[in-house]
């Protein structure tokens, strides 16, 4: 039985680098959704003639690329060929 329970933190930990990979292109998918499909709920989400950033198209975006870390690593250490 101990054995069984030694495997749950690695696959806890193997869980949450798969959500990393997940953050990036779903909140890109919903900036493309909202551009695409947006209606009044993005009318009521940015204020006139305040930022560029202001809204739920720039908001998804944003966090898109805040969330890019897990796919940028990966990237890298394939083109130096370090194996994670």
């Amino acid at each position: 039985m101990s054995e069984a329970r030694s495997d749950e933190p690695a696959r806890a930990l193997d869980a949450a680098g798969w959500l990393g990979f997940a953050a990036a292109p779903t909140f890109a998918t919903m900036a493309l959704l909202t551009a695409w499909g947006g209606g009044p709920a993005d009318m009521l989400c940015s204020a006139e003639a305040a930022s560029p950033l202001t809204g739920m198209i720039p908001m998804h975006l944003l966090m898109s690329v805040f969330h890019a870390a897990p796919w940028l690593k990966l990237i890298s250490n394939r083109r130096t060929g370090v194996k994670t």
